[in-house]
C-alpha cells in the first residue's frame, strides 16, 4: 500500500474542482463499514446499536437509520458494488486505522483489491484538520457553480454561501425509504440534459448509491460527499465533535486531527 497524505488527498480534490474536471467522491465512514460487513446496525435517540449491543452515542431524529441483515440484503449488494466500482475520478473514502482500528481498515483496503488503490481516499477527508480547508477553499468555488444539493427536508438552503439551483430532500432511514430517489433523479438529469453541475450529497449511506448510480450514468457532472459539513449553515444540529471544535470552540480534538494512512 503506497504511502498517501491527508492534506495531498485535499488538494487533489480541491485543484480537480476548481480545474472543472468531473469526478466522483463517496465517504464510506464507520456506519458504511458496519453495513458492508453485514452487521445490524441500529442509530436512534437511544444509542448506536450493533448486533443489538450498545456501542455509541445516540443521534438526532435527522440521523435515524436501520439496516437489518434479514430484511435490507439487496441495499447490502447494492453499497458493495458501490464501494467497489473502479474508475479513475470515482473516489472512494474509507475510515482510517485511527478512527476504526487497523484491522477495519486493513478489511476496507481489501475489499477494493489492488487494482484500483489510487483511487481510495479518507472518509475525513473535508473534516477534521481539513475542515477549515474545506471551508476556506472548497466553499468558495460552490458560488460560481450550478449547485444540485441532496439533504434532509428540515434543512434551510437560505443561508448557504452559494445559491442551489436545485434540492432534493430526504427523510430518516433515507437509505432504504428513499432509495427510490435513484431513479427520480437520474431521470431528472437524462430529461434535462445535466451536464457540468456540482452534486452535493447529504443524505447519510444513501447518498454512497447515488453517487455511484448518477456517477456511472452521468459522468459529466461532479458528485461530492458532504456529510455534515454544512450543517451550521442549514439550521440543522452541530453534533459532530469536528463541527462543535470549529463552530462552538468546545476544545474538542478532532477539529485539530490528521488522519493516518
Amino acid at each position: 500500500m503506497q504511502y498517501k497524505d491527508f492534506k495531498r488527498d485535499f488538494w487533489m480534490l480541491k485543484d480537480k474542482l476548481a480545474s472543472g474536471e468531473n469526478f466522483a467522491f463517496s465517504r464510506y465512514s464507520d456506519g458504511e463499514m458496519m453495513i458492508m460487513q453485514n452487521q445490524h446496525l441500529v442509530l436512534d435517540d437511544k444509542s448506536t446499536r450493533l448486533d443489538g449491543k450498545k456501542v455509541g452515542m445516540k443521534y438526532d431524529d435527522i440521523d435515524h437509520k436501520e439496516y437489518d441483515p434479514t430484511k435490507h440484503g439487496d441495499f447490502h449488494q447494492r453499497l458493495m458494488d458501490a464501494y467497489q466500482y473502479e474508475d479513475k475520478n470515482y473516489f472512494v473514502g474509507l475510515s482510517c486505522p485511527c478512527c476504526v482500528g487497523s484491522k477495519n481498515n486493513q478489511w476496507m483496503k481489501e475489499q477494493r483489491g489492488e487494482s484500483s488503490q489510487e483511487q481510495l481516499t479518507w472518509a475525513n477527508l473535508f473534516v477534521n484538520s481539513n475542515y477549515s480547508l474545506f471551508l476556506d477553499n472548497i466553499v468558495p468555488l460552490l458560488e460560481d457553480r450550478e449547485v444540485v444539493f441532496v439533504c434532509n427536508k428540515k434543512s434551510n438552503l437560505e443561508k448557504l454561501p452559494f445559491k442551489v439551483a436545485k434540492d432534493f430532500r430526504i427523510g430518516k432511514n433515507a437509505m432504504i425509504n428513499d432509495i427510490g430517489l435513484v431513479e427520480e433523479m437520474s431521470e431528472w438529469i437524462g430529461n434535462n440534459k445535466i451536464k457540468e453541475h456540482v452534486f452535493l450529497f447529504s443524505a447519510s449511506t444513501l447518498s454512497n448509491i447515488l453517487i455511484y448510480e448518477l456517477y456511472r450514468k452521468f459522468p459529466e457532472n461532479t458528485y461530492m460527499d458532504v456529510g455534515t459539513t454544512l450543517h451550521p449553515y442549514m439550521d440543522m444540529p452541530i453534533q459532530r465533535n469536528y463541527l462543535r471544535g470549529y463552530w462552538l470552540k468546545s476544545g474538542n480534538t478532532e477539529i485539530k486531527k490528521h488522519c493516518v494512512w
